[in-house]
């Protein structure tokens, strides 16, 4: 059974950083396609970043790029969503997801688990 755990989340102030990890068991193989999904009260859940792996590549929302940065570490099972210049604005539950079909698209649709999410809380 795949499981997705994240962690990291908090109270932080603007301008401040986090580190979220989301720790995945169930499957062995590292063809696969995990993103970072946000929402927050009243609003729609938004996509953050994705990352593909083997390869590598990655996605961002423009409310994301140049402040975050997904990575993966597929001998610890981990992906992690490093958040710099945090603003009000992100504050929201985060959860990771994750894909093991070939598209390669940043849209919640096409995944199938779902880690239960972190609260990010980004004060003025």
């Amino acid at each position: 059974e795949v499981q997705l755990v994240e962690s990291g989340g908090g109270l932080v102030q603007t301008g401040g950083s986090l580190r979220l990890s989301c720790a995945f068991s169930g499957f062995t193989f590292d063809d696969y396609y995990i993103g970072w999904f946000r929402q927050a009260p009243g609003k729609e859940r938004e996509g953050v970043s994705c990352i593909s792996s083997p390869d590598g590549n990655t996605d961002y929302t423009d409310s994301a790029k140049g402040r975050f940065t997904i990575s993966s570490d597929n001998a610890k099972n981990t992906v992690y969503l490093q958040m710099n210049g945090l603003k009000p604005e992100d504050t929201a539950v985060y959860r990771c997801a994750l894909s093991l079909i070939k598209e390669r698209v940043c849209d919640p649709d096409i995944f199938g688990s779902w880690g239960q999410g972190t609260q990010v809380t980004v004060s003025s």
